[in-house]
């Protein structure tokens, strides 16, 4: 149910960010973040927001347990709770979810360009996200539901590890042991520039990922690789490209990720209560104990 709720919170800042990116620059239907907000609501109804939502809900389950379940199973294969093996269980599970990612996202890509300014599109390509990759498979096989995989893999790898890291140095430093009165605003505090922390890391590349998905519609492609994508776009709008569309996924960053990391730590503590005691011979903090929970909780949640 978060991970719904988060999806519902942040997709149409997410509809935001994707039609910045990929907009005209010699004819732009948006002048701002606001305007964009506002332009989709009065031209296409506050369902405008929400397009491409399915894919999303459909692969969040899968995504959630490939993501913190690598990442338990890596922290335990790498054997200690350190910042830079952090930083490695999370780049492994930004990786391997990119199985799943990139064709959820390429649907969800589609879907929300799709009847642009039409409150009712005249002819919708699409029904729905699996209707939208049915169609992409038989015109481009697995290669085309798998278009963008090379950026995505790009912008995951790192973008998790850091996400990880951030967390996790965030959470040693303020301090977030089980009982801290302030404990609750401390996680929400860490997850959420966990969340920030790790877009900015790599936004530029998803401003190229979101550009090569939305290319080809209708069978017209603009970009022949990765590499002249990022010609043709920096050539066209200067270094400034790659922040479209940063202030709307900066506003559905913080929140979204502060529910995510502090409902996944609450509900480890709460629900299958605080570990005990340190098991091997080497004394566990109370930090040290908060992250070992936080890998048993990704444990379970990938079961």
């Amino acid at each position: 149910m978060k991970g719904a709720a988060g999806v519902l919170v942040g997709h149409p800042f997410d509809t935001v960010k994707v039609r910045l990116q990929v907009q005209n620059v010699d004819k732009p239907l948006y002048r701002g973040t606001y305007h964009c907000f506002q332009s989709i609501v009065r031209q296409e109804s506050m369902f405008g927001l929400y397009k491409g939502i399915g894919s999303p809900m459909m692969g969040l389950t899968f995504v959630n347990a490939i993501v913190f379940g690598v990442q338990g199973n890596t922290m335990r294969y790498l054997g200690h709770d350190t910042p830079m093996n952090q930083f490695l269980a999370g780049a492994a599970a930004g990786a391997i979810q990119c199985v799943i990612c990139c064709p959820m996202e390429l649907a969800k890509t589609r879907m929300q360009m799709q009847g642009t300014g039409e409150k009712k599109s005249k002819r919708k390509l699409y029904k729905n996200s699996l209707d939208c990759l049915a169609h992409i498979y038989k015109r481009e096989g697995l290669l085309g539901v798998n278009r963008g995989m090379v950026t995505t893999l790009i912008r995951e790898t790192p973008c998790f590890g850091v996400y990880f890291l951030t967390y996790d140095i965030l959470t040693r430093s303020i301090g977030c042991e089980p009982g801290d009165r302030y404990m609750i605003p401390k996680l929400l505090f860490a997850g959420g520039m966990s969340g920030v922390t790790c877009w900015l890391s790599t936004y530029p590349v998803d401003v190229i990922k979101s550009r090569l998905q939305a290319d080809g519609v209708g069978g017209v492609y603009q970009y022949s690789s990765i590499a002249d994508c990022v010609r043709q776009s920096v050539k066209r709008e200067g270094l400034i490209v790659f922040t479209r569309g940063l202030t709307s996924t900066l506003l559905r960053a913080f929140p979204v990720n502060a529910v995510t990391f502090a409902t996944v730590t609450l509900v480890l503590m709460y629900a299958r209560g605080v570990e005990e005691g340190p098991k091997d011979s080497e004394p566990a903090t109370p930090v040290t104990a908060h992250h070992t929970q936080l890998q048993q909780q990704a444990q379970a949640t990938s079961l």
